[in-house]
């Protein structure tokens, strides 16, 4: 996932969650929001209860590597936060992929 596609600053997490429209399935708790400019942004929340350091960085590997083969940034505009639950620890990266492509196909991102 590159730099332009990804939500970095505190603000822009709490507004798209604050105001944005919520999905929910088993590992996943997605916000989203529609933005104004011109590609599609991800932010992610991993949470301590998912293990260490090492662990969330892992998690957070494997989930831009899910986005980067189901989303397709250049031809929408919306801000999403993918807040990653514990369950995703006892589910396959194949599991997790499809949960993920169920939640970003009903906001209609997909590829």
């Amino acid at each position: 996932m590159k730099v332009i596609n990804r939500i970095k600053k505190t603000d822009e997490f709490v507004f798209t969650v604050k105001n944005g429209k919520t999905l929910k399935e088993t590992p996943y708790l997605i916000h989203y929001k529609s933005n104004e400019l011109s590609t599609c942004r991800v932010g992610l929340s991993v949470s301590k209860r998912i293990g260490n350091a090492v662990m969330r960085n892992r998690v957070k590997r494997q989930v831009r590597a899910m986005c980067d083969s189901l989303i397709d940034y250049s031809s929408h505009t919306f801000d999403i936060v993918i807040i990653v639950k514990s369950e995703f620890l006892n589910l396959t990266f194949d599991e997790n992929k499809n949960k993920l492509n169920i939640l970003l196909s009903k906001i209609g991102i997909t590829k």
